[in-house]
């Protein structure tokens, strides 16, 4: 038989959690939940070790929010140069941060719909700052190595990230959620690049719909329907 989705999304993920951990966090360097917030403020469009570079000198400078928020706009530029784009992101820091001063008592929000009033603050800003600042899971962040991997999955049949989000939600339970960006970040990492797919290497070799590596029919079923009915997520 077939699995149905939802039994296919939890193997799916038991089977990723074996293989990188079931304790992942972001790769983003930090120490406090300032940090977490301002490094995940300036993630988008950017690696993980460009903002690593980046951020070392901005957290010896800038401690609190306070800080930011006083600071003049290109001063921060000039910390942030390494970063893709530097000078908006500059500029949203400083804004949120006085926001976070003024309506927040200095200190990061810790809701979904507080969080994205902030400038430059998106669903997958927000879901990042709650799952690993506070442990609260709201959503998935969903970036481009998410994007990729449930595709590949069949987890969903869209490429816009909020309605990969919903999908995904929907087939796992919440507590599961702040975990599952992670795994499928270290999946689309290590085997399952935008560029190429190493399927037999790969841990899901056994059950992904698109594997190029042989299938154990006796667990997937039969493809073809199995495909129609994942795809109609």
């Amino acid at each position: 038989m077939p699995m149905d989705k939802e039994k296919f999304a939890r193997e799916a993920l038991d089977r990723l959690a074996a293989k990188y951990g079931r304790n992942l966090h972001t790769e983003l360097s930090h120490k406090n939940i300032t940090e977490l917030f301002v490094a995940v403020l300036l993630s988008p469009q950017c690696t993980d070790k460009q903002i690593n570079n980046v951020t070392p000198e901005l957290f010896d400078r800038f401690r609190t929010f306070s800080q930011y928020a006083d600071a003049d706009a290109r001063t921060l530029m000039r910390y942030l140069k390494g970063a893709n784009y530097y000078k908006t992101k500059a500029r949203n820091l400083k804004k949120a941060a006085g926001i976070i001063v003024d309506r927040f008592d200095g200190k990061v929000p810790k809701t979904l719909e507080e969080l994205m009033e902030l400038p430059g603050v998106g669903r997958k800003v927000a879901n990042v700052v709650l799952n690993e600042g506070f442990g609260i899971n709201e959503g998935i962040a969903i970036d481009t190595h998410c994007i990729t991997v449930a595709g590949r999955l069949k987890l969903s049949k869209h490429r816009n990230p909020e309605k990969i989000e919903r999908d995904i939600m929907r087939l796992l339970p919440k507590d599961e959620w702040g975990r599952i960006s992670n795994l499928m970040i270290a999946l689309g990492r290590d085997t399952c690049t935008a560029r190429e797919k190493e399927c037999r290497r790969c841990c899901l070799s056994e059950i992904c719909p698109s594997s190029d590596a042989k299938k154990n029919t006796e667990k997937i079923g039969n493809k073809q329907d199995w495909f129609s009915e994942l795809s109609g997520a």
